[in-house]
């Protein structure tokens, strides 16, 4: 019998606690965007987005290597830079979106594979109509993480609209510049 005073929130696991405050962050991304969009046009809103990605993005890092027990400079290869990424993924996301992401590593490069129409953006974005002028986030998180990192070529964007919505399907590859 829990007493009177007992908080319940102290008797969710953790798993339930990090699906939920994921979730929760996820929600005030998707809204905030829309808000940004509906003020300022959906111009600004990518720009602001971006801008606060790739702001956070070393932060971010910081914060993951440390709770993964994975220093930086450790990351010798793009296998392990792979590992990290996809370890970071499940870190900062609910499992309901971290388990239709594949992130690997091929041919020396960084490889996503959304399952189709499972990117939890694209959905988003479809359900608030910004489908047709939104420049992705998600990969562009990634892409700055690996900038953080120092092992991607600066100024090589690979995507900028919703791939999901122009072809159906969510996939590509990230260049890596390891050891050199």
């Amino acid at each position: 019998m829990q007493s009177r005073n007992a908080d319940p929130a102290d008797a969710l696991p953790p798993a339930t606690v990090r699906d939920l405050l994921a979730k929760g962050w996820l929600t005030h991304d998707g809204m905030w965007y829309d808000q940004a969009a509906r003020a300022f046009g959906v111009d600004a809103a990518n720009a602001l987005n971006r801008a606060a990605i790739n702001a956070m993005a070393p932060f971010e890092v910081r914060r993951l290597a440390e709770a993964l027990g994975t220093p930086p400079a450790s990351l010798a290869d793009a296998g392990a830079v792979a590992g990290f990424v996809a370890a970071g993924i499940r870190l900062v996301t609910p499992e309901s979106v971290s388990a239709h992401l594949r992130v690997a590593e091929s041919d020396g490069a960084l490889h996503w594979d959304w399952d189709p129409g499972e990117c939890f953006a694209f959905q988003g974005m479809a359900r608030y109509g910004w489908l047709e002028g939104y420049r992705c986030g998600v990969i562009y998180r990634i892409e700055c993480w690996l900038e953080a990192l120092g092992v991607r070529p600066r100024g090589e964007p690979v995507v900028e609209g919703c791939l999901m919505h122009a072809t159906g399907r969510c996939s590509g590859y990230l260049r890596l510049s390891i050891g050199g």
